[in-house]
C-alpha cells in the first residue's frame, strides 16, 4: 500500500473553492439550480479530510461502512453533529444495521432483501435515512444497481409493500463511454416516476450532469487529490 503525499491544506480548499464555482457557472449556464456537493472521502487519509473541514465542507460520500464508522464515529467524531453522511458504495444486508446508524442518506438501494434489511435496522435504531435508488443505467454485469426496465415495478413495490418514497435515484455511467446519454436516461427516469434527487456527475463529468438537473455531484480526486492505493 502506497502513502500519499501530504497536501497543504489551501491546496485542498482552493480545489473546493474552484469546484462550487464551475458547479455555479455551470448550474447559471444551464438555468438550473446548483447541485449539492458531496465530498467523496474514501481511502482519504486524515490530513485532507480536516483540510476539507476547515474549508467548510460538510457533507461527504463514503464507500464502505466499516470505514465511515473509523472516520466519523472516531478520527473525526467530534464534528459528525455538523455533518451529513452518505454512502455511495454498495451495501452488505449484514451492515445495515450499521448503516442506518451512522448515515444520512443511502444512495445504493438496489434491492429488496436490502430494503427489508434497512426496515428491520431502521426498527432497531429508531430512524431510517434518505434513500437514492441506485440505478444499472449502463446495464453492465459486474455493476450493482436496479436494470432500467426494472425501475418501476421496483418503486411501485417500495411504495405501495413498504410505505417508503425514495428521494432519488443514483448512476454511474460506464467507464469509456459519454456520460451525457445516461444523465439524460436518469432524468427522465426521474421525471417519470416523480422522483426530485438526482445523484450523477462525479469528478470528470460533474459539469456535464448538471444541465440534466443533477440534485447531487460526488466529487472526489478532483477535491483530494489522488486516492490512497490499496
Amino acid at each position: 500500500m502506497s502513502t500519499p503525499p501530504i497536501i497543504d491544506p489551501q491546496t485542498i480548499a482552493n480545489a473546493r473553492a474552484d469546484i462550487l464555482d464551475r458547479i455555479k457557472t455551470a448550474a447559471t449556464q444551464a438555468g438550473v439550480a446548483p447541485p449539492t456537493l458531496i465530498a467523496v472521502s474514501k481511502v482519504q487519509p486524515d490530513d485532507r479530510i480536516a483540510a476539507a473541514l476547515s474549508a467548510g465542507q460538510t457533507i461527504f460520500g463514503e464507500n464502505r461502512v466499516q470505514e465511515a464508522q473509523t472516520r466519523w464515529g472516531e478520527t473525526f467524531a467530534a464534528h459528525r453533529p455538523d455533518l451529513e453522511l452518505h454512502l455511495i458504495g454498495p451495501l452488505q444486508t449484514n451492515k445495515a444495521k450499521d448503516a442506518v446508524a451512522l448515515f444520512d442518506v443511502i444512495q445504493t438501494l438496489d434491492r429488496e432483501k436490502l430494503l427489508r434489511a434497512l426496515l428491520k435496522a431502521a426498527d432497531a435504531v429508531g430512524r431510517m435515512p434518505r434513500l437514492f435508488v441506485q440505478v444499472n443505467i449502463g446495464e453492465e454485469e459486474q455493476k450493482a444497481g436496479i436494470l432500467p426496465d426494472e425501475l418501476g415495478p421496483f418503486l411501485e413495490r417500495v411504495r405501495s409493500e413498504y410505505g417508503l418514497e425514495p428521494e432519488g435515484l443514483m448512476c454511474l455511467p460506464p467507464v469509456g463511454e459519454p456520460s451525457a446519454p445516461h444523465f439524460w436516461r436518469l432524468e427522465r427516469m426521474a421525471k417519470t416516476y416523480g422522483l426530485s434527487g438526482l445523484s450523477m456527475g462525479m469528478s470528470a463529468d460533474f459539469e456535464t450532469a448538471i444541465p440534466f438537473r443533477a440534485t447531487h455531484v460526488r466529487v472526489g480526486s478532483a477535491l483530494f487529490g489522488a486516492r490512497e492505493t490499496r
